[in-house]
């Protein structure tokens, strides 16, 4: 589904402070299973969550998406390809039209927008694509009730809970049904029965047919039983791939 060739990501290169966060990476990430990045602060998980998510580009390497993502079909095509393209080298333009309907993010640090509503920040993703308002209300709806939120739909999001902005963020990933949720140390604010939560809430995402791919240090996300596989990260290399 996603295939890492050779990847490499350096910071100020050919500089005295020079960084490399990923050396030499190839890996392929598989449809509709749940695979998790494990490993210290600093190990690179967060810099293969951004290279895979084509939130960054790479310094070396390549990084192809797989033909059975219905979005990339028509590019594909455009390309001259038939069963993959690509990304490393598109133009923004490009990247920017697949990280809006390929990917799902769930951030750290959730980064909601403060001032505005929870149904607010949860319609925030569909308004580049173009959609009627209608639609994008009542996929935004259906989202606050998935995740019982609907107490809470007019509320600010600086006046929610934890968990609640955890749910939030999670609906907003899912808000243009992307195939593919990128979660990052998605459990690092939550106590431990947020943590389950959200795994079960991983799980039930999983069931959908979603692709899920975590960069955790926390045993309750690597521990839980729907993980198809775990990937140590240590020094911006893979070490063991799980089964």
């Amino acid at each position: 589904m996603i295939r890492l060739l050779d990847v490499r990501k350096g910071f100020n290169l050919a500089k005295p402070n020079e960084y490399i966060a990923v050396s030499g990476v190839t890996l392929t990430i598989e449809a509709n299973r749940v695979t998790v990045f494990k490993g210290p602060s600093g190990s690179g998980k967060t810099t293969l969550l951004s290279l895979i998510g084509c939130m960054t580009r790479p310094t070396s390497g390549r990084i192809e998406l797989m033909d059975n993502l219905p979005l990339i079909n028509g590019i594909l095509r455009d390309n001259g390809e038939t069963n993959r393209l690509e990304v490393t080298s598109l133009p923004e333009r490009f990247l920017t039209e697949i990280r809006r309907r390929l990917f799902g993010f769930i951030f750290q640090q959730f980064n909601l927008i403060k001032g505005i509503t929870v149904l607010e920040n949860i319609m925030l993703p569909s308004y580049p694509l173009g959609r009627k308002h209608g639609f994008v209300t009542e996929r935004a709806h259906a989202l606050i009730d998935t995740f019982g939120l609907g107490a809470r739909a007019s509320a600010k999001v600086e006046w929610l809970s934890g968990g609640e902005a955890q749910r939030v963020a999670i609906a907003r990933a899912l808000m243009n049904d992307p195939p593919v949720i990128i979660a990052d140390e998605p459990t690092a604010h939550l106590d431990s029965k947020l943590s389950v939560e959200f795994m079960e809430i991983i799980s039930g995402l999983k069931n959908q047919g979603k692709t899920i791919i975590i960069a955790s240090h926390d045993p309750l996300v690597f521990e839980a039983g729907m993980i198809d596989r775990i990937i140590n990260v240590r020094d911006g290399m893979l070490y063991g791939s799980g089964t």
